[in-house]
């Protein structure tokens, strides 16, 4: 396990509002989370994902395509 951050001022979002706002599905969301690609913590039966988690995840696979400036 890593280490422990606080919640303070960090928005938990469900499943399915990481997976609406990265226009995926929950599937690929529950395999993030079970790969390791992305922080989840189980509440109950659910996962809720912090929203700093979901920012680190999308800007560290953040690509410039060519020609954009």
């Amino acid at each position: 396990m890593g280490r422990r951050r606080p919640f303070v001022g960090d928005r938990l979002l469900t499943v399915a509002e990481v997976a609406s706002a990265m226009r995926v599905s929950n599937m690929t969301i529950y395999r993030l989370i079970k790969s390791g690609q992305l922080a989840a913590v189980r509440v109950g039966k659910n996962y809720r994902i912090r929203e700093s988690d979901v920012d680190r995840y999308l800007s560290e696979r953040f690509v410039r395509s060519e020609g954009a400036e």
